[in-house]
């Protein structure tokens, strides 16, 4: 085997009071295709930088074979101080040739004139790419390369990196661009670091594989950590599992949204004996919008019902927001008619991750410094909702400004879901979200009693999500498929090619792959099994709350000094108080593997 390009042997670095990671060996090949994976707060970006030299280690070797250029792409590229994108994509020493940045801009379709502080998220995302590809690196670092861009660009980015003859790292959260580019990935967990010449495709599958080995040497543990792996595998590999009953569900409602469609996928209103039109939430009727010469939306009739997930898909520029804007009654249309429903409450969760600022701490943010949040009119303690969303619940003191990007997201979202609503409209949510979240954000979605609106350009997360998507491709139609992207995608190849047009929602056989098959189940739970299930998650709660309010007591630093009997009970009270709800927790895994089957 060749020599790698790039080397780290023993890395390490502190951040805060501890290791964020040590004693990592990372080895890459000359045409690898890594996905880097991880949870966010885990170091992915941060590692990203030390392979890129741009973070000086705390230990470690870094060796790079002479000649290599090595190019990253942030996050978040700093264009403050630049004039024009062109000013940005041309400067510093190892600057591009400008005649390869135009090139690769023309293809973007990205006008590099435009002045940088007006510049759109997808606008400089493109100027980026077109200064990281316009270097001819001999390894690419890449930092969510599709946030902010469009179906078009992605799909130009895979043909680009498919048919790039160098290496290149990636973090994403969009599984569609990692299952069809990488071959190898790098799992970073808990300040260790694991490799496997498997690209994304099957990640997932040795996750869990290394997390069921993990619980079994849990079984020989102390009660504490046995708990905590429980908790781990509860909120990931249990999740999946649940995931897969939602997908089966998900596929039951397009079938039921197909039938309510015409073949050419118009939405039929006249359905006074039909029980939707007593649910429907949002009525749009012959619509039409236009901005000068330029339609946005022609004769658009739908009838969107109570549970409904409509998710609208398109180029920049197609119109989505437009079409968002009519749907939520914040814009009026030429001709046609938008009726909502009186009762409409709607939360809008947009890009906007900035509102919320960095000196505040979690439990401001999340419950105005309480201990306790109202969810939806239910009364939670903050510790236990902390870890529906896959939070470590010691961070509620935490201030939102030492959280990384993904947090600070699911933050804003565990903050959203928490308020009375029946329509969500979420724009482009999976932004700098991990995986776990990805998959805890569908769960929410599905287990969401009201109608969902998503602007999203993550085809994976359609798929699994949305009942009904609005396809748009900018010369005014929108296109109603029963299903998610890949049903719309369909439905255009088959336009292009000059095919009929098949039923919205397609056939039973041609409808999108169905969710793998559901392990057996093992009955019904007794009478005392499915009580305990119903039951424990509240009692859980409640134990939380007792633990926070005794270690709230013993955390006074003169209590012991003072009163030490009253230490010593407090002490005692608390460890019996944590040994019920370990057992309650250990119970309720039992009977959730029961009825998970």
């Amino acid at each position: 085997m060749a020599a790698p390009i790039l080397s780290w042997e023993g890395l390490g670095l502190i951040q805060g009071n501890g290791w964020l990671f040590q004693d990592l060996d990372i080895h890459i090949q000359q045409r690898d295709r890594l996905a880097l994976i991880g949870r966010n707060g885990a170091g992915k970006t941060t590692l990203l930088k030390l392979l890129g030299g741009q973070v000086d280690a705390d230990k470690g070797t870094r060796s790079i074979q002479p000649g290599t250029k090595i190019v990253t792409l942030e996050q978040d590229p700093f264009f403050t101080g630049y004039d024009t994108l062109m000013d940005f994509a041309l400067s510093g020493k190892d600057a591009p040739p400008q005649h390869e940045v135009e090139a690769i801009a023309g293809q973007l379709g990205i006008d590099l004139s435009r002045k940088a502080d007006s510049a759109s998220g997808g606008e400089r995302r493109r100027a980026a790419l077109a200064r990281a590809l316009a270097s001819e690196p001999d390894l690419l670092l890449l930092d969510e390369p599709t946030n902010h861009l469009d179906l078009a660009a992605i799909d130009w980015l895979e043909d680009w990196l498919t048919r790039y003859r160098g290496a290149f790292v990636v973090i994403s959260h969009d599984r569609t661009f990692l299952e069809r580019l990488t071959k190898a990935t790098l799992w970073l967990d808990r300040g260790s670091l694991r490799r496997k010449d498997i690209g994304f495709g099957g990640y997932e599958a040795w996750m869990e594989q290394a997390y069921a080995e993990e619980a079994r040497a849990a079984d020989k543990l102390d009660a504490k950590l046995k708990i905590e792996a429980h908790w781990l595998e509860r909120g990931v590999t249990a999740r999946r599992k649940r995931n897969m009953g939602r997908l089966e569900k998900l596929y039951e409602m397009r079938e039921q949204r197909a039938a309510m469609l015409t073949p050419q996928g118009t939405a039929k209103l006249a359905l006074s004996s039909d029980d939707a039109k007593s649910k429907a939430v949002i009525v749009a009727d012959h619509v039409n919008k236009s901005f000068g010469e330029r339609d946005i939306v022609k004769d658009f009739t739908l009838r969107i019902t109570r549970k409904d997930r409509i998710g609208v898909v398109g180029s920049n520029g197609a119109g989505k927001t437009t079409l968002l804007k009519l749907l939520t009654g914040e814009l009026e249309p030429d001709s046609g008619k938008i009726t909502l429903a009186n009762t409409l409450e709607a939360v809008f969760i947009d890009q906007q991750r900035s509102l919320m600022s960095p000196e505040k701490r979690v439990r401001d943010v999340l419950a105005d410094g309480s201990d306790w949040i109202d969810v939806r009119g239910v009364r939670k303690h903050i510790h236990g909702y902390l870890k529906d969303f896959l939070f470590d619940p010691n961070l509620v003191e935490a201030r939102v400004g030492t959280l990384s990007g993904g947090e600070r997201s699911r933050l804003l979202l565990a903050r959203e879901f928490a308020r009375f609503s029946n329509l969500l409209v979420l724009d482009e949510p999976t932004n700098d979200l991990d995986l776990e979240t990805l998959d805890l954000l569908q769960e929410v979605i599905s287990d969401y009693d009201g109608t969902v609106l998503i602007v999203s350009h993550d085809r994976d997360f359609l798929d699994k999500t949305v009942t009904i998507t609005l396809g748009m491709d900018g010369s005014g139609r929108v296109d109603i498929v029963a299903g998610g992207y890949a049903d719309w995608e369909k439905m255009r190849k088959a336009r292009l090619a000059g095919k009929p047009v098949a039923k919205a929602g397609g056939d039973k056989a041609e409808a999108a792959a169905p969710p793998p098959p559901m392990p057996a189940k093992k009955g019904k739970l007794s009478y005392k099994d499915q009580r305990d299930y119903d039951l424990l998650p509240k009692r859980i709660e409640e134990l939380d709350a007792q633990i926070a309010r005794g270690e709230a007591q013993l955390a006074d630093p003169d209590l012991y000094a003072k009163d030490p009997k009253k230490f010593d009970a407090l002490m005692a009270a608390l460890e019996k108080v944590r040994g019920e709800k370990d057992a309650a927790e250990e119970r309720w895994l039992e009977l959730a593997e029961m009825v998970d089957g």
